[in-house]
């Protein structure tokens, strides 16, 4: 087996530390001893963009907000998908990682952090969408593991009734949000269900050919009657 080789290492505000190591073409990036992200597992994250993007199609002039850059799966996919009126605004807590994404891990980059639709900042997603009303035709968070804060402590009031709550104000009507996790979660899906947003849940797999491990997506649509 050809032995990982460790690349750098980035510190997470308030939280540990993530490391970036390389497996012959391959690219892994673990917290602790969980594997976070493997280039060779792309499929979930490109369908958090392909299921809401499939959602809002025919709205013009869409605005986008992801949290998250991870590998830029879901980036590369929603930028492949919106149209060129469109806008997207990026968030990336951890600076290593856009550092990674024009360094290291430039191949699986491509040209989209050039990409004229896109606006990125770094800072918590969190900030930036409880500032935000009426803005977002579609938010998607792949900030974690999934709703149980594994990263980062502070990611969990994303999840929370609070955050869910801010996320609906930041949509536009007929707007949604969508989440992704490596596992269901019964809690958040009821959270999510009492939120007066219209919930649901998506099962898919880790690997683009369909394969690998279940991930799971939830899409939560704000009404379009103001």
């Amino acid at each position: 087996m050809t032995p990982r080789e460790l690349i750098d290492t980035a510190p997470i505000p308030g939280g540990n530390e993530l490391k970036l190591y390389r497996r012959g073409g391959d690219h892994i990036i673990v917290l602790d001893r969980n594997e976070l992200m493997n280039s060779r597992m792309s499929g979930s994250e490109e369908a958090l963009a392909s299921l809401a993007a499939e959602r809002l199609a025919g709205r013009k002039s869409q605005r986008w907000l992801i949290g998250g850059y991870g590998m830029g799966f879901t980036l590369r996919r929603a930028l492949g998908l919106v149209e060129q009126d469109a806008k997207v605004d990026l968030v990336e807590l951890v600076p290593q990682i856009v550092e990674w994404a024009r360094g290291p891990m430039a191949e699986l980059t491509g040209a989209c952090l050039d990409d004229t639709r896109l606006s990125l900042r770094l800072g918590d997603v969190g900030e930036t969408i409880r500032g935000a009303q009426e803005c977002y035709d579609a938010i998607l968070l792949d900030v974690d593991n999934g709703p149980d804060g594994l990263v980062r402590a502070g990611n969990d009031g994303l999840y929370g009734a609070a955050g869910i709550a801010a996320a609906g104000r930041a949509l536009k009507p007929g707007g949604l949000v969508a989440y992704w996790s490596a596992a269901p979660d019964t809690a958040f899906t009821k959270r999510l269900n009492a939120s007066g947003l219209a919930v649901e849940e998506q099962m898919v797999r880790a690997r683009s050919n369909g394969k690998g491990p279940r991930h799971t997506i939830w899409l939560a649509s704000r009404s379009k009657a103001r």
